[in-house]
């Protein structure tokens, strides 16, 4: 299993953007953002695929834009928190690639999101108390397809070198 494509999982908040332009980097290859994907091939905002053709059109949009990937040989994709979630995303990512997943504690997601939440729908209108109960269930809804992963990194292996000694055991 060689990291030729390496696939970011985990909570919205998590660092799966930011870790995908460093890793990207590394192993000198493309990263993408499949929110961004999304949103290209849609000219619209994820917020507005939500509102106005619901979460089913979204979710077979996306595991449809993920499945391009198929075809390419080298990258780094973030998902969105959902994908792994639904129509076997997570054993198709599994299949083609290596899967990490990014554990962040709820306390230190909350606190991320607090400054972005204008632009996520689902917590725009949450406390950060509601914020922090919002994040713990889904936490609970997704840990059975989050677990799944190859590897999972806690908020103190979520590091440049806990991702690059990762990164570096599989390349080819």
């Amino acid at each position: 299993m060689a990291a030729e494509k390496i696939f970011l999982i985990g909570m919205m908040g998590s660092g799966k953007t930011f870790w995908t332009k460093k890793i990207a980097q590394w192993i000198k290859s493309a990263g993408y953002d499949l929110d961004d994907l999304i949103e290209m091939t849609e000219e619209k905002t994820i917020s507005e695929i939500f509102e106005e053709d619901g979460e089913e059109y979204f979710r077979k949009l996306e595991a449809k834009i993920l499945r391009w990937f198929k075809e390419k040989k080298k990258y780094v994709l973030a998902t969105g928190g959902g994908t792994p979630c639904f129509l076997e995303n997570i054993s198709w990512m599994k299949k083609e690639g290596v899967v990490i997943w990014l554990d962040e504690s709820v306390e230190v997601l909350v606190e991320r999101l607090s400054a972005e939440k204008a632009h996520r729908p689902l917590i725009a209108h949450l406390s950060k108390e509601e914020m922090a109960q919002f994040i713990q269930q889904k936490l609970v809804e997704r840990h059975a397809y989050y677990q799944q992963a190859n590897y999972r990194l806690t908020s103190d292996q979520i590091t440049e070198a806990g991702l690059k000694k990762l990164i570096l055991k599989h390349a080819s």
